[in-house]
């Protein structure tokens, strides 16, 4: 790991080592790491690719993605644009496949769905005790072990590690760092891992001993089940996403209401969507995680409309608490679930509809009971 390369002043400088950074990440937590020097062989291609699609407005109203500096640079197209003394990264992975039903398998009427990566939890082997986990927290805190040791071991460098919070497009960086290729539904997918998987960087200043690109081979081929499968018509083409029509972006960060053309397209999602990785026939055979701090919440899974539908503020935070749910907050939940309520076409929702179509959560969510009362009679008119 101490192999010296000389910088612009003649003093030495620690080379990174693939196979000893890989075996410390493993020690932390990992299931995989990879490194991709800085700038890698792709960056101008991935580059242009991410303005052109923050031009398109694709990006819809997530402003973290659009964000610029002084001189008009997007900050998350290169990663030397925020961080100047950048020489590599690492990018480490962590398993989420459960074992647990797919969003596209049979299910109770009445049943919502939230994606896998959000109904994680913590098992204590000695209690038995279950709590909320955040992916966030948990992947900082073994990436922050890892830069640890590297520190330990390489004396002092500049680092930053990030999961899902920093300027950088990890999926990309992944694909140079060797753990994959970026699938027609634009996941990460890995010939033996699937696309089932958190992503950790640690941006670094070291450089990376010398060696050939590890890029993976594209493996799709002509398979398009997830453009096919998207309800919503969110993949516009293969490794293409307008995330303003995806079911994730949806339900999670937007806002408003959302458009009534879209709405059918949801079906019973109220978190997330999955639909696109559970038809991917690279996942068929991944592996199920043995995370004990990233395992399944089983409440969560198939969760009751009508549960949801019923939980107060406390209720609400007692059930978000420590996970990545608590990001959409109470007042999206309920739109979610109104919405998902007009797509079951079950009428005994309608008291509950008609309650909060009446204002009394908030205008979204009046809003969305509104159309799915609607929705209800005509789908019974239809029947």
């Amino acid at each position: 790991m101490r192999a010296a390369n000389a910088n612009a002043t003649g003093w030495n400088v620690p080379e990174l080592n693939r196979a000893r950074v890989r075996e410390l990440a493993l020690g932390a937590g990992f299931t995989a790491a990879g490194i991709a020097a800085l700038p890698h062989a792709n960056t101008d291609e991935n580059a242009e690719r991410f303005e052109a699609f923050v031009q398109a407005g694709r990006a819809g109203t997530m402003e973290y993605l659009t964000r610029r500096d002084a001189p008009g640079k997007l900050l998350r197209a290169r990663v030397e644009t925020p961080f100047p003394w950048a020489r590599s990264v690492i990018v480490c992975v962590a398993g989420y496949n459960p074992d647990a039903p797919l969003s596209i398998a049979q299910t109770e009427p009445g049943a919502g769905w939230i994606a896998r990566y959000a109904v994680t939890a913590k098992h204590d082997p000695q209690t038995g005790e279950v709590q909320p986990s955040d992916y966030h927290k948990v992947l900082l805190k073994r990436m922050k072990k890892l830069e640890a040791e590297l520190k330990q071991e390489l004396g002092k460098f500049e680092a930053k590690a990030f999961v899902d919070t920093g300027p950088v497009v990890e999926r990309s960086l992944a694909e140079a760092a060797g753990l994959g290729w970026t699938g027609k539904n634009t996941c990460l997918i890995d010939e033996k891992l699937g696309s089932w998987n958190f992503l950790a960087v640690l941006v670094t200043s070291l450089p990376l001993e010398a060696s050939g690109e590890l890029r993976v081979a594209d493996r799709c081929g002509s398979c398009k089940r997830c453009l096919d499968a998207c309800p919503t018509g969110a993949l516009t083409g293969p490794r293409e996403m307008d995330a303003r029509r995806c079911i994730a972006y949806l339900t999670i960060e937007h806002k408003g209401p959302i458009d009534e053309s879209l709405r059918a397209g949801m079906g019973r999602q109220v978190f997330g969507c999955d639909i696109c990785q559970d038809v991917c026939p690279w996942n068929r055979k991944a592996p199920i995680a043995r995370d004990a701090e990233l395992a399944v919440r089983p409440d969560l899974v198939n969760p009751a409309l009508d549960w949801l539908a019923g939980l107060d503020e406390a209720g609400f935070e007692a059930m978000a608490n420590g996970s990545p749910m608590r990001r959409t907050g109470l007042e999206r939940l309920r739109r979610n679930v109104a919405i998902a309520m007009g797509n079951s076409g079950e009428r005994s929702w309608e008291p509950i509809l008609q309650e909060w179509a009446s204002g009394s959560c908030g205008g979204i969510v009046a809003e969305a009971a509104s159309w799915a009362l609607e929705e209800l009679v005509n789908k019974h008119k239809r029947s």
